[in-house]
């Protein structure tokens, strides 16, 4: 994992040296059938994704295939670094959404038959999610996608871009639009969806764990009255 990240970081820093011209060496398309058929739909289109494989990359990628997209990013404390990032993550065409401006963004340009991708794999306030299970362990997932997914059903489809040691490539994997639960009960619906979402990641970084990034503490957040998993252990022997 920590060699998969430092060479994300790598990969990062020579986006610029990806065209359109190259990026066929690089990047190979898989199952991309489906998000083109989620496409077709006309409801916009919601990138299920993670910390995984070459996140950047993916989004960059496939913007270069002819596919941008709008990415939700929260702004970074330095705006020089902020700039400096966002440039980078645009220059194939891709445009950020950030969260003051979320909502409205995000509903305008589904209707317009948009695609959005999501990171769903980091720890969530309660007031933006709901402890669902991931790993065997409850974790606060954001409910966001579930609810924008239900509201406006734009298909949610996984996409993530991992390393292909046979092909020497990475491989940008799209899988099947994922059936939403739909019932009588919206919030019950809302939880359903959200926890489908994350035994989907789940799936994911079992088939790959090495490139997961397992440093972000994703259990951070824990239901009232349990423990910190993250506390030293030395907490629960007073100390010592």
């Amino acid at each position: 994992m920590v060699r998969n990240l430092g060479w994300q970081a790598v990969e990062f820093a020579r986006l610029g040296s990806y065209t359109k011209a190259n990026i066929q060496e690089f990047v190979l398309l898989d199952g991309h059938e489906n998000f083109l058929e989620a496409q077709k739909r006309g409801k916009g289109v919601l990138v299920l994704t993670a910390h995984i494989g070459a996140w950047e990359l993916s989004s960059y990628a496939h913007a270069l295939y002819g596919y941008p997209l709008h990415y939700m990013a929260r702004p970074i404390d330095n705006a020089l670094v902020d700039a400096l990032v966002n440039r980078y993550r645009c220059a194939s065409g891709n445009q950020p959404i950030f969260k003051n401006e979320s909502a409205r963004a995000m509903l305008k340009i589904l209707k317009e038959g948009g695609t959005i991708g999501i990171l769903a794999d980091q720890n969530t306030l309660p007031a933006e999610g709901a402890f669902v299970d991931f790993f065997g362990t409850t974790a606060c997932t954001t409910t966001g996608i579930a609810r924008v997914a239900l509201h406006t059903d734009a298909a949610v489809v996984p996409g993530y871009a991992v390393w292909d040691e046979k092909i020497g490539k990475y491989r940008l994997r799209f899988e099947p639009a994922v059936e939403l639960i739909r019932s009588d009960d919206a919030e019950r619906d809302v939880l359903a969806n959200t926890q489908r979402f994350a035994s989907i990641i789940e799936g994911i970084v079992r088939k790959y764990p090495e490139q997961w990034v397992w440093v972000h503490a994703r259990w951070r957040v824990r239901p009232e009255g349990q423990p910190d998993l993250y506390a030293p252990a030395s907490q629960g022997s007073g100390g010592k």
